[in-house]
């Protein structure tokens, strides 16, 4: 559903709405938009996505339920066309590079509730001086060195969808600790779906390298921001990527 424009249902036709409606989010389930088992994203983004009522998309989704396409527990609305599990992903680490390969390092992480730097501001389509979270991960060596650190903002829209992260606002001190390891998963569990940019970057004549992460959902929504500094020449950055099988 990565749309930056609503995807109407054509006005020209006899069939009732919802059922155009649910033809619709039938096809981007096939397409493979939102993986079988996942959660679809609420009725209140349906009906923005869609261009209609919410009550038209209640319809749509119960067209889908007695087809057997959809199926609704207490979690919410799930899709069950064929296809592979995803109840137990690969997920990846928070923020991009946590870890260093120092088995002895030690990482540190909290966040604060700030005006983020105007590039993450800009990139998350915040007002310039709005706050926002902001979180800090530092990785630093038994001796002192920094090994690597990153510097993470939010954008309203992950604050507004996933509890767990909107819940640290209280407590964004910048001196409570906060690894918000499982941000990602947080927001899975939210409805939304990943997609993930990262630039990897030379910082001048140094040999040092900068790794910028961009996060947005299946509608094009800015989710976060991170940019990651990593000491190359004492550390390495290590991407693990795992594809299933084809058939």
């Amino acid at each position: 559903m990565a749309r930056t424009t609503a995807n109407q249902p054509p006005q020209s036709t006899d069939r009732p709405l919802y059922a155009q409606v649910a033809t619709l989010l039938l096809d981007e389930l096939r397409d493979g938009v939102i993986p079988p088992g996942e959660r679809l994203p609420s009725e209140r983004h349906l009906a923005a996505h869609f261009g209609v009522s919410r009550e038209t998309v209640r319809q749509a989704l119960e067209m889908l339920r007695r087809s057997g396409a959809v199926a609704t527990d207490r979690r919410g609305s799930h899709a069950t066309l064929p296809g592979g599990p995803v109840e137990a992903p690969q997920s990846l680490a928070f923020p991009v590079g946590a870890r260093s390969a120092d088995p002895c390092a030690v990482d540190r992480a909290t966040v604060t509730w700030e005006v983020p730097p105007a590039e993450h501001a800009e990139v998350l389509g915040l007002a310039p001086h709005r706050p926002t979270l902001v979180h800090r991960y530092r990785s630093v060596a038994p001796d002192g060195r920094a090994l690597r650190a990153a510097v993470t903002s939010f954008s309203a829209v992950a604050l507004a969808e996933v509890a767990e992260l909107a819940r640290y606002r209280d407590r964004a001190d910048g001196a409570t600790p906060a690894q918000l390891r499982r941000a990602y998963d947080w927001m899975r569990r939210a409805g939304l779906t990943l997609h993930h940019r990262d630039a990897i970057s030379q910082l001048g004549d140094t040999a040092s390298v900068r790794v910028t992460r961009r996060v947005h959902d299946q509608y094009a929504r800015p989710l976060e921001i991170t940019d990651l500094v990593v000491t190359a020449e004492r550390d390495a950055l290590v991407y693990e990527f795992t594809l299933p099988a084809a058939g």
